[in-house]
């Protein structure tokens, strides 16, 4: 009826998925990506993760550690479990996803390629480091995952700018290959890599600082836009 809508700017929308059992993360996953780092395409998905204390609503604040000095940014489409599975056939995959959403994988690059052993768990879990949302678009609703642009800019400045057909791994392939390790739960979230143009590959690199705005955006699933404190 529209009697009892409430005004977005009166309201703060929290992230779709609060509190999942896993946060599932692909490095290397996109083809413009791994040319940027002059890599070779992986032949097997490159699988990390993130605590669920990440996460963070799609408006709210990044926090900028004072433990970091190279901050990043990483657009990144999002896959919500819907449906429990292990070791899932990749033909019957999306059957297990219940929908989409926009992430960014906020990284501190000095703790995730130099310190704590290069294992990169630390430089991409702190607090505030997976903002979500603005909401979950169901499988059914997305006429092709994987032909979707995704894009990022900084302070207004686009900095990723590609396409979701560019995945080395799909979203299908994706699911199959995880569930063979774990059990994937409804409600778990799967970010599935970032495409070129991170800040830590560029020359200089260019890294977040406090008051930078930073939005996230992916073709049918809405935008996320982040102010780093």
């Amino acid at each position: 009826s529209g009697q009892h809508r409430v005004p977005r700017a009166a309201t703060q929308l929290l992230a779709p998925v609060g509190d999942p059992e896993k946060v599932i993360c692909v490095g290397l996953n996109y083809h413009d990506h791994c040319q940027e780092q002059a890599v070779k395409v992986p032949k097997e998905p490159l699988i990390f993760s993130k605590f669920p204390s990440a996460i963070t609503g799609p408006f709210d604040d990044i926090v900028h550690p004072q433990d970091t000095s190279e901050l990043d940014w990483e657009v990144e489409l999002a896959a919500v479990i819907g449906k429990r599975g292990r070791h899932i056939e990749e033909a019957a995959a999306l059957q297990h996803v219940l929908g989409f959403t926009v992430a960014n994988d906020v990284s501190a690059r000095d703790w995730q390629m130099r310190r704590n052993g290069r294992q990169w768990l630390l430089g991409k879990t702190f607090d505030t480091f997976c903002p979500l949302g603005p909401a979950i678009v169901t499988r059914e609703a997305v006429a092709d995952v994987h032909n979707l642009w995704i894009r990022c800019s900084v302070n207004g400045q686009r900095m990723q700018d590609s396409n979701t057909r560019h995945l080395i791994f799909g979203v299908p392939a994706l699911v199959a290959w995880v569930s063979r390790f774990v059990t994937l739960a409804p409600g778990d979230v799967l970010l599935t890599g970032t495409p070129a143009g991170v800040g830590v590959f560029r020359k200089p690199p260019v890294f977040l600082k406090r008051g930078d705005e930073v939005q996230c955006e992916i073709e049918e699933l809405g935008t996320i836009c982040n102010r780093v404190i």
